[in-house]
């Protein structure tokens, strides 16, 4: 677990600034030079005194700094989620493997439960940060030093409760940039009205070009910050959802393989 959260972070790190080369790149090279030519098109009819011809294209509709940002912040959370959904994928994969060998029929002792425990020691070492290893882990530790079922249920119980809780803190960044990219889509709403005050005066002298293309960037901010975040919550929902699955489906699997063999002796 220590050794992982470093590289997280580095991941991170550096997903973060692939983000921002990747997203500049694109609007430095097609963006911006697309959208700058359409509207270099759309002044010159307006000069000529004739209605721009063509729609408003995607270019044009993203090319500010603040949905820069947005896309920027859209692929971090998307590389962070992909990370969490990958090590989710390979925990609920080990789902379907018998780390620990019962036959039916076959009760546990206290006195075995040590020996149960060498097949997850066996696992290699990412392998024994999973979930499941952990939870059978500490299962058969309980089951050995207390000798009683009960109190193997609510160790199993616990683990799984503080994993549960332990994955959702792990998404806080994502949710923070979920919050994010609408505030700047606001930013960028705020900038470009005060923009289109500020040349409020060309559009009583009859040049409204400038008011238009400020309250084009007020609203375009805001459309596309908020499509991103619909993205973004939809992502987190799938990945919160398979988590959660794996939490349940892991007391699930201890439930059938472990806790129904557990047997202790009677006294007298």
């Amino acid at each position: 677990m220590k050794r992982r959260l470093p590289s997280e972070f580095l991941y991170q790190v550096f997903a973060l600034l692939f983000a921002v080369i990747v997203v500049h790149a694109a609007y430095v090279g097609v963006i911006r030079p697309s959208a700058d030519s359409q509207l270099a098109i759309q002044a010159a009819q307006q000069a000529a005194g004739e209605a721009p011809t063509g729609n408003r294209s995607l270019a044009i509709v993203i090319k500010d700094y603040e949905q820069e940002a947005c896309f920027i912040l859209l692929l971090w959370a998307l590389a962070i989620m992909g990370l969490k959904a990958a090590r989710t994928r390979s925990e609920v994969q080990m789902l379907d493997r018998e780390l620990i060998a019962i036959p039916d029929g076959t009760s546990i002792l206290p006195r075995d439960a040590r020996e149960q425990s060498r097949s997850l020691e066996a696992l290699p070492a990412d392998e024994q940060d999973y979930l499941l290893p952990r939870a059978l882990g500490n299962a058969l530790s309980r089951f050995t030093t207390t000798g009683s079922i009960p109190a193997v249920a609510d160790a199993v119980r616990e683990q799984c409760d503080i994993e549960a809780d332990r994955l959702d803190s792990e998404l806080s960044m994502v949710r923070y940039i979920s919050w994010a990219i609408p505030s700047i889509g606001f930013i960028g709403t705020v900038r470009g009205i005060g923009d289109a005050l500020g040349q409020a005066y060309k559009a009583v002298e009859g040049d409204i070009s400038g008011v238009t293309v400020s309250l084009g960037v007020a609203f375009n901010s805001t459309f596309v910050a908020l499509v991103l975040s619909i993205i973004i919550m939809f992502a987190l929902h799938q990945l919160q959802l398979s988590q959660e699955r794996l939490v349940l489906n892991t007391q699930r699997y201890i439930d059938r393989h472990l806790l129904r063999h557990l047997s202790v002796p009677r006294s007298g």
